[in-house]
């Protein structure tokens, strides 16, 4: 029994280390994992506290873009053409969005949107789509009534353009982001466009903001624009194009008027023209302005500035005698005709009468480098650095490559090409006594100094001129505006096809100013491709120009210099100088 109890107490004694071992083991595991905890602690509470309350911060805190308002555009008087005015997006998470087909429905039918396609755009891996951006306020309300908790209202700015298709061409209008796309909110989308802000918001589960924590930085609005149009002058002009491109089954039209003294664009309209506050329903090719993109053979309205050329050389005065029998002139293997046979005119009556065999004489009599140096001053072939966005320059061939030919018909505008602008700029050297100015879209302080073309008494000796042109026995008598003396040149121009030129399609234009003793404004007009009966530009660009500068000089203020004496001034006149 004693060995028994001894042999049991070798036994423990040797099991007794084993025991120890895995007591330890378990013991230092137990203070390893203590220890882990503790640094865990230290590490979040001490080390990691900035990273992980930003990282927290992420989960809730968020800064937001402030979208910044676009400076309006106004006219020369203040009035509004463009403005910016506040609205709300739709945006969602479709990550974290779950709602059901009625709700879906619901949505689309709010926003008049397919619901087909409102529910792919919920089903993308994104963490953010538009809906449907800048919505009117009624519709905003009626997507909060909805109370769908995924969806979401931003504020933006949408562009409203007061005088909708009248100012179009010359405004053009912004993208869905709110950058300038065509017209001046292009030219000036620099200037225009304002600076976002940013501010700090809290944002729950669902993506809405619950609280703004924090202002950053403040949005800071766009420039003001203020451009040279007159908005009086320009519904006057619109609505008379828009008549006689509609009354002469035109195919376009288009007019603008500048100011002589400081070459100021007061009115640019173009017909057929779009409504830039709903884009959608227009063709992209109504988005073109035409006075100043398209180009065209200016006909006889070129006639002025080949006798101008005459008269700078002094070869030539408005009662020098050209023979103009039997009313056509062969030149190389070609013919100059005139309607009828003007016999023995002088060079006033070649340009009252439009001749185009009195003009090519004139113009032969003259060296091809002179003649195209004086086109050159007048601008043609150049851009009239309006800084007007797709402007033409328009082209004017090389003295070099002329042909004695191609002289003659470039002296009643054939074989170079011009913009509206381009044309109405050169009238204005008249206008102007021989002063070019440059062209301004904007409102001018002070005009800009302008640089001699043409001599003074030579500028207003073609003024005179061109008076007849107007009165009876011109080509143009329907330009006339009553109490206002006026000049003026008329144009009927073949439109170039393939092959020559067409037989029935035609350029009606008519090119003037007023009033003529001191002129103030300077007006061109072309109407494209008339189909009525009247195709001159005596009968069908004459009259819109009458009625348009007629209307303008009033407005302005102009005084009349052609007002009839009542009867008996003469004898008042006669007492008072004695």
């Amino acid at each position: 029994m004693a060995a028994s109890k001894k042999k049991r107490q070798q036994s423990d004694t040797a099991r007794e280390p084993g025991y120890r071992g895995r007591r330890w083991l378990v013991l230092g595991i137990l203070l390893l994992a203590y220890g882990l905890l503790v640094w865990g602690a230290i590490d979040r509470q001490v080390l990691q506290t900035t990273f992980l309350q930003e990282q927290g911060e992420r989960r809730y805190l968020r800064v937001m873009k402030v979208s910044a308002s676009r400076g309006m555009i106004t006219d020369r008087n203040g009035e509004p053409l463009a403005i910016s005015t506040p609205v709300k997006t739709v945006i969602a998470n479709p990550r974290k969005i779950n709602v059901d087909g009625k709700t879906i429905g619901a949505l689309a039918a709010t926003l008049d949107l397919d619901a087909d396609w409102l529910r792919r755009q919920l089903s993308r891996d994104k963490g953010f789509v538009f809906l449907k951006r800048r919505i009117d306020p009624d519709t905003a309300a009626e997507v909060e009534a909805l109370n769908i908790k995924e969806i979401s209202l931003v504020s933006e700015y949408r562009r409203f353009y007061p005088s909708g298709e009248v100012m179009a061409h010359v405004l053009g209008f912004t993208g869905m982001d709110d950058q300038g796309q065509e017209g001046m909110e292009l030219a000036y989308d620099e200037w225009l466009k304002g600076a976002p802000g940013a501010k700090r918001v809290i944002k729950d589960g669902h993506g809405r903001v619950v609280e703004n924590v924090e202002n950053i930085r403040s949005p800071k609005p766009g420039n003001e624009l203020v451009l040279s149009i007159d908005r009086r002058l320009q519904f006057l002009a619109y609505r008379e194009l828009k008549a006689a491109v509609t009354k002469h089954k035109a195919k376009s039209g288009s007019a603008v008027i500048l100011d002589v003294r400081s070459g100021e664009v007061l009115a640019m309209v173009n017909r057929p023209s779009y409504n830039p506050n709903a884009r959608r329903d227009s063709h992209h090719s109504s988005f073109r302005n035409r006075v100043v993109t398209d180009v065209f053979e200016p006909g006889s309205t070129l006639k002025p500035f080949t006798v101008a050329a005459a008269l700078e050389q002094g070869r030539f005065t408005a009662d020098t005698p050209i023979d103009v029998n039997p009313g056509q002139l062969r030149v190389g293997r070609h013919w100059v005709r005139d309607h009828r046979n003007y016999g023995r005119i002088d060079v006033k009556t070649v340009l009252q009468k439009s001749s185009n065999v009195g003009i090519s004489k004139i113009a032969l009599a003259l060296k091809p480098e002179t003649l195209w140096n004086f086109y050159t001053r007048l601008g043609f072939g150049s851009s009239s650095e309006s800084l007007f966005p797709g402007e033409s320059s328009g082209s004017l061939p090389h003295f070099s490559d002329w042909s004695a030919f191609e002289q003659a018909t470039l002296s009643f505008g054939y074989g170079l090409a011009l913009t509206p602008l381009q044309l109405a700029r050169a009238y204005a050297v008249i206008a102007n006594d021989g002063v070019q100015l440059p062209v301004s879209m904007l409102k001018l302080e002070q005009p800009s100094k302008g640089k001699r073309v043409m001599r003074r008494r030579n500028a207003r000796a073609l003024v005179k001129m061109l008076e007849a042109v107007v009165a009876e026995g011109g080509t143009a008598p329907q330009a006339a505006v009553p109490g206002y003396r006026v000049a003026g040149k008329t144009g009927t121009a073949k439109k170039s096809v393939k092959g020559g030129y067409a037989d029935d399609r035609y350029l009606a234009l008519f090119v003037g100013m007023a009033p003529a003793t001191d002129p103030r404004l300077v007006m061109a007009v072309l109407i494209n491709e008339p189909r009525g009966k009247e195709f001159y530009g005596g009968k069908v660009a004459a009259p819109v120009f009458s009625r348009v500068m007629s209307g303008a000089l009033r407005i302005l203020n102009i005084p009349p210099d052609n007002l009839a004496l009542p009867s008996g001034s003469r004898l008042v006149q006669m007492e008072a100088g004695r």
